[in-house]
């Protein structure tokens, strides 16, 4: 089970995530109250371990915008909200493929749960730039870090189905006494949370932090033995 603790906004809290045994951590470079600056996060980076993924969040940002601050950042990733450029993805992979002295970049392709949940995860299908998609939940405000649920219920078949195609990460009102039921729902590839596992609004606390980490692991090798009970 991959595990990326997003929307961090200092170094003690990514070093936090990286010892709880993450996979993955984020920043965000969009309008939140978890918003960091590129400045803020250059000083974080090289202090964080070699393995651990280090991802910026960007909502309609440009191609030079976010190309700038990979390379200010040292991201080994990013995930991408609204864009209104729909060559983004394969332009960012095309600009940091073969790059010396860094592995491919990752891209993570933003959905928000909705009606059209099925159209969308068709459309990211044929979409080969990117490595993953991750379902968020939004509101009227906020496209992501709400803290909100979506409906994992109605959300499951086009889990399980697109999940043979896709690598499916979830996120959205995710915390440490609910990932396990989500990932027995869902099943799904990865999980990310950020609002789920704070003390206060870009604050980790480490008790909840620990506590969700180990809990999405015992969920997932709960659901692989249940999978090979199915099989």
């Amino acid at each position: 089970m991959w595990v990326k603790i997003c929307a961090n906004t200092s170094l003690e809290d990514a070093q936090l995530a990286a010892a709880a045994g993450a996979e993955a951590v984020g920043f965000v470079f969009a309008e939140s109250v978890r918003r960091v600056t590129p400045a803020q996060v250059r000083a974080i980076t090289p202090k964080l371990p070699a393995h651990l993924e280090k991802y910026g969040v960007f909502v309609d940002a440009g191609f030079e915008e976010i190309v700038g601050i990979v390379e200010d950042c040292g991201l080994t990733g990013v995930q991408l909200h609204a864009t209104n450029d729909p060559a983004l993805a394969s332009r960012l992979r095309e600009r940091f493929s073969g790059v010396p002295g860094r592995g491919p970049l990752r891209i993570l392709r933003v959905i928000h749960y909705g009606g059209d949940l099925e159209a969308q995860l068709c459309a990211a299908q044929s979409d080969v730039a990117i490595d993953a998609v991750l379902v968020d939940s939004r509101t009227a405000t906020l496209v992501g870090g709400s803290g909100r649920k979506f409906d994992w219920q109605a959300a499951s078949g086009s889990f399980r189905s697109a999940g043979s195609r896709l690598r499916m990460i979830m996120a959205g009102g995710l915390n440490p006494d609910n990932v396990g039921e989500a990932i027995q729902t869902l099943r799904p590839w990865g999980v990310d949370v950020a609002t789920g596992v704070e003390s206060a609004p870009g604050k980790k606390d480490p008790a909840k932090l620990k506590a969700f980490v180990e809990n999405a692991r015992i969920a997932a090798s709960s659901a692989k033995l249940d999978m090979a009970v199915e099989a």
